[in-house]
């Protein structure tokens, strides 16, 4: 048996990079200094550490999507008569763009409709034309806007975008 030129092997197969595991996890307090980092690094007027622990002192539904140990993105949602307003949702800047937020919206709806929401109710940065587009190709519409909303640069104020969805 004559041993094959190393020029004419075939090159040794490299195995698939192990699945890593995609999985929701309600917010603690052991996970509030990884989601600060995304959040301060994904907005230029982040929420602060208290208004996520006023959130969880406030029974209101604070989801992480995890992909092993890494924090892909988190919705936090407060519960109202027959709906549900979505009050933060992000995506780490390092996973923006993979249809992870698609992920957290369905996530959200799937959690409003197990406590019979009807509808589903958002504020965006009228600026934000990229999330006001996933928002509509998720099925939610432009209903109105609220003037001097969010804070902006200089001490200037941002209108919002209010968009609702039906469940």
């Amino acid at each position: 048996m004559s041993a094959v030129p190393a020029s004419l092997a075939s090159p040794a197969a490299e195995a698939p990079p192990a699945p890593v595991e995609v999985r929701f996890e309600k917010l603690t307090l052991a996970h509030l200094d990884t989601l600060l980092d995304v959040e301060f690094s994904a907005y230029s007027h982040p929420w602060s550490r208290g208004n996520f622990t006023d959130a969880m002192a406030s029974g209101y539904e604070c989801q992480l999507l995890m992909a092993g140990e890494h924090l892909l993105g988190y919705f936090v949602a407060m519960l109202g008569v027959e709906e549900v307003h979505l009050l933060n949702i992000t995506v780490a800047p390092t996973y923006q763009r993979q249809g992870w937020a698609r992920v957290l919206l369905d996530a959200l709806a799937l959690w409003a409709r197990g406590r019979q929401a009807q509808w589903l109710w958002l504020e965006v940065r009228a600026s934000n034309l990229r999330a006001q587009h996933v928002y509509e190709t998720h099925g939610f519409r432009r209903v109105g806007e609220r003037k001097r909303y969010y804070p902006a640069a200089q001490g200037q104020r941002e209108d919002a975008v209010v968009m609702s969805l039906p469940l």
